[in-house]
């Protein structure tokens, strides 16, 4: 991990609970590139990549069903942002090098305690190594207690006690931020309180004149320019806004109070503050790749209504992708 590096990886990007693939939604996909192929793409093993290759995201494999974690390769740092069942995947990948022998280290900040962003943590093989040290971060005043309560031996088997890893739990509410890395080249990581049920709390990310905000779990009723200014304030000429877009414009009306948003929001919100890209996260799980995909057709075509000459990029989040904030 290089400090030259500012990556942001997608772990898991659905909402709620986590929703695998399952057989018809495969169907699907074999019967869109069926539809898609020619004669001519399935001559030989060369054509025959190139097609697959060619093919519509979606149609090749999958956003992901595994919810919520982002991870941040930050100046020669790890940071993790929520601990949803995208944190095993992170866990397995990070014992193929340094956590493997006990001589990692690693940050979580958790937006919020509710099932689908914690359901991850007892599974993250680090914990279980001896020499690790891994540092949970929460702005709320109870937040060990929380992630104890999770490994009650009612509800699993091991408890968050017997991790062999050095572990801290850091509550955060009576600070302003926290800073890695030397006074000249700092990572600073500051947060708000959202609108969502319970408190969830987004977190932006600053180093060497880049920006990351994590905006999960929070809801946007008072749409007034008084009421969101502490929010365009906060996501603020941001290089990357993950943004909580469960819902359609419809469905967020409909589910007003359970604490999520949508796509249009988004764009609405990422414009006034000047966004440059603009990550649709916290994904519906009962929507298919295809239905996420024509959410976001629909989402562009509003960005080019209201947007004039805005550069803003829309995309969906999917697992596993990788954004290197210092390139380019």
């Amino acid at each position: 991990m290089s400090a030259e590096q500012f990556l942001v990886t997608f772990r898991g990007v659905r909402g709620s609970l986590p929703s695998p693939l399952l057989s018809h939604d495969i169907e699907a996909k074999i019967a869109k590139v069926l539809e898609m192929a020619k004669p001519e793409d399935l001559k030989d093993e060369s054509a025959r990549q190139k097609f697959i290759e060619s093919l519509p995201e979606p149609v090749r494999g999958c956003y992901g069903g595994n919810s919520a974690c982002v991870q941040l390769e930050v100046g020669g740092k790890n940071l993790v942002f929520d601990c949803g069942t995208g944190l095993r995947m992170l866990g397995l990948d990070l014992m193929e090098g340094e956590f493997a022998k006990g001589q990692g280290e690693i940050h979580i900040f958790l937006s919020h305690t509710h099932w689908d962003h914690i359901m991850g943590l007892p599974f993250f093989l680090p914990l279980f190594t001896k020499g690790n040290r891994i540092i949970f971060y929460g702005a709320h005043t109870d937040i060990k207690e929380r992630l104890m309560r999770q490994q009650d031996p009612r509800y699993f088997p091991v408890s968050f006690n017997s991790f062999t890893a050095d572990v801290e739990v850091r509550t955060i509410d009576d600070q302003k931020s926290v800073v890695f890395g030397d006074e000249s080249d700092p990572i600073t990581v500051t947060w708000k309180e959202m609108d969502h049920p319970g408190k969830s709390f987004s977190y932006r990310v600053e180093y060497r004149g880049r920006s990351v905000v994590y905006a999960t779990d929070a809801e946007y009723k008072k749409l007034s320019p008084e009421d969101l200014k502490p929010t365009i304030d906060f996501f603020k000429d941001a290089d990357l806004l993950i943004f909580d877009s469960q819902y359609t414009f419809i469905e967020g009306v409909e589910k007003e109070d359970w604490g999520h948003s949508s796509t249009f929001i988004g764009v609405d919100i990422a414009l006034e503050a000047g966004v440059r890209n603009l990550a649709f996260f916290h994904h519906e799980p009962t929507y298919s790749d295809f239905k996420l995909l024509n959410v976001l057709e629909q989402t562009r075509k509003y960005l080019t209504a209201i947007g004039g000459d805005s550069k803003l990029h829309c995309f969906l989040a999917r697992e596993s992708a990788t954004r290197d904030l210092l390139a380019g």
